[in-house]
């Protein structure tokens, strides 16, 4: 098994018969040696930092019907809220005074949030602060609507893909939506010039090895300067509100897969994996990660926006909250830093 991931680390990639056996492996000592490498890897393109990113998460209102999701247009339990300009806008300047220099903004897919009015909002952030990264995970839209973005200032796009099988997709989404429009819209930003992210659930319903296989290579194909997995969890009030939850020990596998795969990524640990274990962040910067979250988005606001039950919603929204995180990030060898994270290419 370190003969497999030694050649993962020297050519990126793995034969699908050798990828799967790493799936499959269970072996204690075989993914220490894993994560190890992943760590190496990681430190060799970003050193020992830490970016911290300020997740604001705008609107819960969503056009679709996704049936994992718990902000889907069907849950009519979900209590919805849209946040204004103005209180975007301060929670951006909020995360700045903290020392946050990328802002996310995060949402379901609400028609109310036109390219004008989000645009308007880019914008806003932009010559409020003039210096930070703007990154939007707002679903798929059209590619004049994605120009239209880049142009107001935006420079990343996280678009997670959930799944590259298409059957498997059909699974997990309405039949209005495809995995052909999902990648061509990946594809599309890409071409625009937005730093791109795609992603998948760990443990989705109906994900096979086989499913996991072609997200990999997918991913591999795709060449995201972002990538975003998680757990899945399960939300009550959808369709797969019996399915077992993802796990942490597959999350922490693919985290480390990926990042030896697209040595210089940008990798969260997802707040689903801190949801599913308390120590999930540092377990997932140890398997390679270098990416963190927090969540800036109101109290009032914060604990409405459930993808999924049980969701980590405590965040590092204040100066005591973040000099925590400073403190655990310290206490396992890494640093959180000041910068705005940028995707670094190969030399």
């Amino acid at each position: 098994m370190r003969e497999i991931v030694d050649r993962l680390r020297q050519e990126r990639n793995l034969p699908r018969a050798q990828m799967r056996d790493l799936l499959l492996c269970e072996d204690a000592a075989a993914l220490e040696y894993l994560y190890a490498q992943a760590r190496a890897v990681r430190e060799e393109a970003y050193g020992k930092d830490v970016y911290i990113r300020a997740l604001v998460e705008f609107t819960n209102y969503c056009k679709n019907d996704c049936l994992y999701c718990g902000i889907r247009r069907s849950n009519h339990r979900a209590q919805r809220y849209r946040l204004s300009q103005e209180d975007i806008l301060a929670c951006a300047q909020k995360g700045y005074a903290l020392g946050f220099r990328t802002v996310v903004l995060q949402g379901g897919e609400d028609p109310h949030f036109t390219d004008a009015r989000l645009c308007a909002i880019v914008r806003g952030i932009r010559a409020l602060l003039p210096d930070v990264a703007i990154t939007l995970s707002v679903g798929e839209r059209t590619e004049e609507s994605y120009r239209a973005l880049f142009a107001a200032g935006a420079n990343r796009y996280l678009l997670r893909h959930e799944t590259a099988n298409a059957a498997h997709y059909a699974q997990l989404h309405p039949a209005e939506l495809s995995l052909e429009h999902r990648m061509g819209c990946l594809k599309a930003l890409k071409a625009i010039g937005f730093q791109t992210g795609c992603g998948f659930m760990v443990g989705s319903p109906g994900q096979t090895m086989e499913t996991l296989l072609d997200d990999l290579a997918f991913t591999a194909a795709l060449n995201p300067e972002m990538v975003g997995l998680g757990p899945f969890i399960p939300h009550a009030d959808t369709p797969f509100a019996a399915q077992p939850p993802g796990t942490v020990e597959q999350t922490l596998k693919l985290l480390s897969i990926v990042r030896l795969m697209l040595p210089r990524v940008l990798l969260p640990a997802t707040t689903a994996l801190a949801t599913l274990d308390p120590m999930g962040c540092e377990k997932g910067m140890l398997a390679g990660a270098n990416v963190v979250m927090p969540n800036l988005t109101p109290p009032g606001a914060r604990e409405k926006y459930q993808l999924y039950d049980g969701k980590s919603v405590s965040g590092s929204e204040d100066a005591d909250a973040l000099e925590e995180l400073r403190a655990r990030m310290r206490a396992i060898g890494y640093q959180i830093v000041t910068d705005r994270g940028d995707y670094r290419p190969a030399p």
